[in-house]
């Protein structure tokens, strides 16, 4: 298949990419790389079947066809960064969704959104199935990332249901492992970039608030599954059932690194979910998907990859435009 991946530089959307080449597909990476990272594509560049186009998919996502799934993956993620970039958040949630939905609408290709479990806001049931509509504030700190995808969600839907466009939609629960950037923001990055520089462990409130953590590898193989379901809308909850609170996770993350760092607690952040857990039944039955890698395996990998990193340096890679010329 030629896939196209918006936000393909970016954590999650690197690791799509490679596994959608090591399976013989062809892949157009779309990205801005207001987030994403040129470093996590350049062992991918010149490889065969691989194309990365610099691009704004708010503004235009025009690839040459004929284009057989786009998976829609383009997002701030994390809270520094979508609260850095609140207006580029809610555009790319809006027409840059569009815009993918009607590149997938033109080839009559397969559709996935890349969503996430923040549509259950500050959740009020416990755990949460897709059934479940959310307890979102609109006007919050979070409501940029939150909104944008809620209305990516509505607007998928929408398409769907008028147009007949073949779209499924993915909620992505907290995922870990090599390549988070250090300074994302996000717990699991933090403490093992803290504990590996022997800095004291930073939780929130009093740690109790809950987690459930999906290592990047088993959620890539549930994200591929629905690619290659098509007919299939969705929602999915993609994540780990497995619920952890994150002062647990601290402990973990210091008895592996072996680090000497203590924890110390700072106020919680307003609108921070107290309890977070999927219900994964659907998933399980639909697409034959259910997370198999133990965090304390997954832990140990992605603390294996923060220290063999060097400091974080540019490794440009060559862009093309949409229409294949090289990018100015």
């Amino acid at each position: 298949m030629h896939v196209v991946v918006t936000g393909g530089g970016g954590f999650l959307g690197s690791h799509l990419c490679e596994a959608l080449l090591r399976r013989g597909d062809t892949v157009t990476c779309a990205d801005n790389l207001c987030t994403g990272e040129p470093r996590n594509l350049r062992h991918l560049t010149g490889a065969p079947g691989f194309r990365f186009v610099r691009t704004d998919v708010t503004e235009a996502l025009d690839v040459p066809g004929p284009v057989h799934a786009v998976a829609h993956l383009a997002s701030p993620a994390s809270p520094p960064d979508y609260e850095r970039l609140a207006l580029q958040t809610l555009a790319v949630g809006s027409r840059g969704t569009e815009n993918a939905l009607r590149l997938a609408h033109r080839d009559g290709a397969r559709f996935v959104l890349a969503s996430t479990s923040e549509v259950y806001g500050d959740p009020a049931v416990h755990p949460q199935p897709e059934e479940y509509w959310g307890n979102v504030n609109p006007i919050g700190p979070r409501s940029v990332y939150d909104e944008a995808k809620r209305f990516a969600e509505a607007l998928t839907t929408a398409y769907r249901a008028r147009l007949g466009t073949d779209t499924g939609i993915v909620r992505i629960f907290n995922t870990y492992g090599p390549r988070m950037r250090p300074h994302d923001g996000r717990v699991v990055s933090n403490f093992i970039r803290q504990a590996l520089q022997g800095l004291p462990l930073t939780v929130y409130g009093d740690g109790g608030q809950t987690r459930s953590f999906c290592y990047v590898d088993d959620l890539i193989r549930g994200i591929l599954a629905m690619i290659d379901a098509p007919g299939l809308p969705g929602p999915y909850n993609l994540g780990n059932p497995a619920e952890r609170t994150v002062r647990e996770l601290a402990e973990l993350v210091r008895v592996l690194t072996r680090s000497p760092s203590r924890i110390v607690h700072r106020p919680l952040p307003a609108d921070d979910p107290v309890r977070r857990r999927p219900v994964i039944d659907r998933a399980r039955r639909d697409l034959g998907w259910y997370p198999a890698v133990p965090i304390e395996e997954g832990l140990r990998r992605t603390v294996a990859w923060f220290r063999d990193q060097d400091p974080p340096r540019a490794h440009p890679v060559p862009a093309t435009t949409a229409a294949g010329r090289p990018a100015a």
